[in-house]
């Protein structure tokens, strides 16, 4: 037997629902997200991809060594602006990390 809901109940339940789907919104896992799309956005904007990728492919001969001295040499002649959406995008990624691997752990091995 399915029963009528009321009209108030209606109104609370939806109320319910909009407080859910704001605190879900609002997490620390989905603020750590939206850190990490807003990083990726701003090295894409400000950043020649194709360029970066085309320099690589140049010296990835070098092996290790050739690779670690491109990006430390394409991180710092960017513009100030890539270099911090750079350092936020590695703090969002590894906050991130560790709230999955944080909320992963059950809370019995949780330290």
């Amino acid at each position: 037997i399915k029963r009528m809901r009321s009209k108030i109940e209606q109104q609370v339940m939806a109320g319910v629902g909009t407080i859910y789907i704001a605190r879900q919104l609002s997490s620390r896992i989905a603020l750590e997200i939206y850190a990490l799309v807003l990083s990726a956005a701003g090295v894409i904007f400000f950043v020649s991809l194709p360029h970066v990728f085309a320099n690589l492919a140049q010296v990835a001969n070098g092996g290790v060594p050739g690779i670690t001295a491109f990006i430390l040499s394409a991180v710092l002649g960017t513009k100030v602006i890539v270099q911090v959406a750079l350092f936020l995008g590695m703090i969002a990624t590894a906050s991130l990390a560790v709230s999955l691997t944080r909320s992963s752990v059950p809370h019995s091995l949780a330290f």
